[in-house]
């Protein structure tokens, strides 16, 4: 019989909570290692990924372009157009056509991917380059940058007052069928070599064009000039790609037979561009050429 006046022994408390708090924390700090495990094998991951060295093929080929103290410019493409975009657009004619209406500001698909492309490149130095539209473009930006043309003398027409091409100049046919359109122009022919090459006329869906890369001296002696251009925008964007990607930067500076950065001297090549809807699926170099100066 109890007594009413003692009080009841209380039961001494149960060890079963403290093994699921235990568990509960073992279980987050479980988590928390893993998770912590996990972030800095991310880390050291994207670290090696970032300290990967370059191929060699990119440092000899862009060495001018990424070792200067000022950024590389690179001069895209937008032709002079007349009309409404509504309405339908042309290539602006000096001789019938007043200025006052002149559209500046179009380029064409190959030039977007160009730049895109060069923007990679330059990334792997941890290089940005600056970006100009031809039209903005003047000849005191010349006189003291590096600077890399994208897109031919027909549409970049800042190429015209520069000392340009001597052996694959681009060249509107002022005769014959294809008068009107824009060839490359093989100045001094080798055994077997053509001396006009054209791409797939215009009434024509695009299968094949033709390109040209040039390594040139700047105005400034200390300066370079890189021209990537194409008959149209598939074979500028060809062009780029060209000097963009490894194995063919390699088959380049092979024919050239440059093995490093201060072999590199002034060159021209041409390239045969394959096209298929609308995308450049093959390139050829066709020709190459040593400059003098």
């Amino acid at each position: 019989m109890l007594d009413a006046g003692v009080p009841p022994k209380q039961a001494p408390p149960s060890s079963r909570g403290w093994a699921i708090a235990v568990l509960v924390l073992s279980v987050l700090l479980a988590s928390l290692l893993v998770a912590t495990a996990m972030l800095l094998s991310q880390r050291v991951k994207s670290q090696s990924n970032a300290a990967q060295p370059i191929a060699p093929v990119y440092q000899i080929f862009w060495n001018r372009f990424v070792t200067s103290p000022q950024q590389p410019w690179v001069i895209f493409s937008n032709g002079n157009f007349v009309g409404r975009p509504e309405t339908g657009m042309r290539y602006f004619n000096p001789s019938t056509d007043t200025r006052s209406f002149i559209l500046d500001h179009y380029t064409g698909v190959g030039e977007v991917l160009a730049i895109h492309q060069l923007d990679y490149v330059f990334a792997l130095f941890n290089r940005p380059i600056r970006v100009k539209r031809g039209a903005l473009f003047s000849l005191d930006d010349a006189k003291n940058n590096d600077l890399i043309f994208v897109g031919s003398p027909s549409e970049n027409l800042t190429l015209l007052d520069l000392p340009g091409t001597q052996e694959f100049v681009f060249q509107r046919m002022d005769s014959g069928p294809r008068k009107g359109d824009l060839a490359v122009l093989n100045v001094h022919p080798q055994t077997g070599e053509p001396r006009i090459f054209l791409a797939t006329p215009a009434n024509q869906p695009t299968v094949e064009d033709y390109a040209v890369v040039s390594l040139l001296p700047g105005l400034d002696p200390s300066h370079s000039i890189l021209i990537l251009a194409g008959n149209s925008t598939f074979g500028t964007q060809a062009a780029v790609e060209y000097v963009s990607r490894e194995d063919s930067l390699k088959e380049l500076l092979q024919r050239l037979r440059v093995s490093k950065p201060g072999d590199l001297k002034p060159f021209e090549a041409l390239l045969r561009v394959k096209i298929a809807h609308g995308v450049p699926v093959v390139t050829e170099l066709l020709a190459l050429r040593n400059r003098q100066n």
